[in-house]
């Protein structure tokens, strides 16, 4: 009976430390102000000046101060500055992370990123304050092509209030060739897509002239 315990409890403790391995929460709290956030990498899709990614503090931040910004305001229409974390590449995610529009005339963009191969290679979802919709993409040889919809067909994703200057959410799950895309809790629609099928990283996303800041990011794989 001793035994058994023992074995059970070794059990759970494994299947414990194998989930917290795979979980991963970035915050960017202990990121130095004026500095890029460590553990990342930085990439342009398209034309124009690459993205200027920093830390810097506001004091709206839903927790801690210390939030993740793109700063470059180039108003080049086909620009697209992606952040990337490099430790964790997976087929199969949950990702979330908080944003705020802070600023563009163009656009007004956030957006997650994952199965990331290169600059030129990945999917996005990304949320726009000017527009208010949240759109479900691929990028592919540099191409960005919207997807359609799982039963309703190529809408241009769903149009949804996206306040500015107000911190939202967006949520991607990833499960094999199926995408759920959630924005401030309420699920909006689904994408099945086979283009990319092998695991990439995981990343953030900006447009043209977007200032837009980043928080609490949280990584799942599945």
């Amino acid at each position: 009976m001793k035994t058994h315990t023992l074995s059970s409890a070794i059990a759970v403790l494994l299947f414990a430390s194998v989930v917290f391995a795979q979980t991963k929460a970035i915050n960017f709290d202990n990121d130095r102000v004026g500095n890029p956030p460590a553990g990342f990498s930085f990439a342009l899709t398209g034309l124009g000046k690459a993205g200027v990614w920093t830390i810097v503090k506001d004091d709206s931040a839903p927790a801690q101060k210390n939030v993740l910004a793109q700063t470059d305001a180039d108003p080049t229409g086909y620009r697209f500055p992606v952040a990337v974390f490099d430790s964790i590449s997976a087929k199969d995610v949950d990702v979330s992370v908080r944003f705020r529009a802070v600023s563009g005339q163009k656009d007004q963009a956030a957006g997650i990123v994952w199965r990331y191969r290169d600059q030129n290679n990945y999917y996005i979802a990304r949320a726009n304050a000017l527009e208010n919709n949240v759109v479900l993409y691929k990028v592919e040889n540099g191409k960005r092509t919207d997807l359609p919809l799982k039963g309703e067909g190529r809408t241009y994703g769903k149009k949804a209030d996206v306040p500015k200057a107000a911190w939202n959410t967006l949520r991607i799950v990833v499960a094999g060739n199926l995408f759920e895309v959630h924005f401030n809790g309420a699920k909006l629609f689904e994408i099945e897509d086979e283009t990319f099928k092998e695991a990439g990283k995981v990343g953030l996303w900006t447009k043209a002239d977007s200032v837009t800041y980043f928080d609490d990011l949280k990584i799942i794989v599945k």
